[in-house]
């Protein structure tokens, strides 16, 4: 009879974790992996990065999850690798290979399709996505040899910058809105240049103001102590950082967790980060319209409790004021 895996004895714990996630593992894998090792009761991650993507994957723990969407949403940068000259099925090194050509193109060439690509643009998500159609991802259907018809989505490329290479392999410093593929921008740069292209290699090196600074592998976390685990975590407040500050009074702290409206004389601000009077007391997101503080996004007393215990020795997050 096999002996039964000893029970993870979970705990609370609250901030962001900037993991470098390694190639071969789905997002989720790899924020199961983390999850175990904090024994943390609740997390979740900011944005599927794929198994054959490595880079930033920040995930969120506790408190921090209420604010998980932030992340999703913001923009993203990547260090991207084109093989030109081979398409696939998947547009990436995973697939099987559709075609082979000659490869002429010249640097002077590929920076200028990559400028073709920037700005506003229109793409056509790829059969093997994540993409969900009648609740099936789109990868499921082109597993089975079906072909579903996709709409075009605008994305917003700010920049593609080439960082290195030569003749038919050339790596691409992309910034770009949520919800660009990268795949897909590969294969449509390949397309015109005419010799076709897939992508090789992608490592996302930022998401919103975060970057790979920091960032941890799990083989480094499962290497630490539980304390320095710990102390690895930014702040519950950390994906908010470039958001205005408001700090209130007790009285008023304590009415703005039950969701009342609070008055103030601060102009109006589309987002702010709302503070109780003790200086690491965070207790949610808000928005000031018309002389009124409204919140969006609240954290539990609770949680704000254990924000203050396990905050023994605060990283300090940039403030501004409305």
């Amino acid at each position: 009879m096999l002996a039964q895996r000893p029970r993870i004895q979970r705990r609370a714990v609250h901030g962001v974790l900037l993991l470098d996630k390694p190639i071969g593992l789905s997002s989720n894998d790899a924020l199961q992996k983390a999850k175990r090792l904090y024994r943390a009761e609740k997390a979740g991650h900011t944005g599927t990065l794929d198994p054959l993507a490595t880079g930033l994957l920040p995930l969120c723990f506790g408190a921090a999850t209420k604010f998980s969407q932030i992340s999703l949403d913001a923009d993203k940068r990547y260090l991207a690798t084109l093989k030109l000259g081979v398409t696939t099925t998947t547009a990436d090194a995973e697939g099987e290979v559709v075609e082979a050509r000659e490869v002429n193109a010249t640097r002077a060439q590929v920076e200028a399709a990559c400028a073709q690509f920037t700005g506003l643009i229109h793409q056509v998500p790829p059969m093997y996505s994540a993409l969900k159609r009648d609740g099936k991802a789109l990868y499921e259907y082109a597993r089975a040899g079906i072909q579903v018809e996709r709409e075009a989505r605008s994305v917003t490329i700010y920049g593609i910058n080439i960082t290195g290479g030569e003749h038919d392999t050339w790596t691409l410093d992309v910034r770009c809105s949520k919800g660009t593929y990268i795949r897909t921008l590969a294969e449509d740069i390949g397309r015109l240049l005419g010799c076709g292209a897939h992508l090789s290699a992608l490592r996302r090196t930022g998401s919103g103001a975060l970057t790979l600074a920091g960032a941890l592998t799990l083989e480094a976390l499962a290497e630490m102590t539980e304390p320095e685990r710990d102390d690895a975590l930014q702040p519950a407040d950390t994906l908010l950082a470039d958001w205005p500050v408001v700090r209130l009074c007790t009285e008023d702290a304590d009415r703005f967790l039950t969701g009342v409206r609070r008055r103030t004389p601060l102009p109006d601000a589309a987002h702010v980060r709302v503070y109780g009077p003790e200086a690491r007391a965070f207790l949610g997101g808000a928005h000031i319209t018309a002389g009124e503080l409204i919140s969006t996004r609240l954290l539990s007393p609770l949680e704000v409790q254990g924000l203050l215990v396990q905050d023994t020795n605060p990283k300090e997050v940039k403030a501004a004021t409305p």
